[in-house]
């Protein structure tokens, strides 16, 4: 199997998750203006649960280290070539690895493109009950969330069965 077809199903999810968010985020950027957070202006799917919302964050996560857009995009960038570099001992060749970081690396690079296009993060995804907000969020950070998860679970996993081979022997 050729070097890049080990990686197929890799390289397919993460552009599903980059052409799916970048495609929800500059459909938010057309439809509602920027800022737009609450009603009248956002719009509202669930009332009192869910809105779709128009939000820039410079930050990470719950919009931590808002602010270096730069040091953001840096880390964004360090931390696919060390996808890169460390792929063997990630095991990207395994299918359960290419789902997990085919999530994380479409969500590394659509949150990139954000910032060298637009200097921040587009979020929309707005969930709340009441007055209690969430921080909002997008596709990307979805993805990335889910990729990680998916890792870590895989992980375990994995680590049982060797432990159950282990005892076998």
């Amino acid at each position: 199997m050729g070097k890049i077809a080990a990686y197929k199903r890799l390289h397919s999810l993460a552009l599903i998750v980059l052409v799916l968010d970048q495609a929800t985020k500059l459909l938010v950027e057309n439809t509602l203006p920027f800022g737009s957070f609450y009603p009248p202006h956002c719009i509202e799917v669930i009332p009192g649960f869910f809105n779709i919302v128009h939000v820039g964050n410079t930050g990470a996560a719950w919009s931590l280290f808002s602010g270096y857009p730069r040091a953001l995009a840096f880390i964004g960038v360090a931390a696919l070539f060390l996808l890169y570099f460390f792929r063997e001992s990630l095991q990207l060749k395994l299918p359960q690895s290419q789902l997990s970081f085919g999530l994380i690396i479409g969500g590394i690079v659509g949150n990139l493109l954000d910032r060298f296009r637009l200097g921040h993060v587009t979020d929309f995804l707005d969930f709340h009950i009441k007055d209690a907000y969430w921080p909002s969020f997008n596709i990307a950070d979805s993805a990335i969330t889910i990729g990680v998860g998916l890792y870590i679970f895989f992980s375990f996993r994995q680590a049982k069965e060797e432990k159950e081979q282990a005892k076998q022997t």
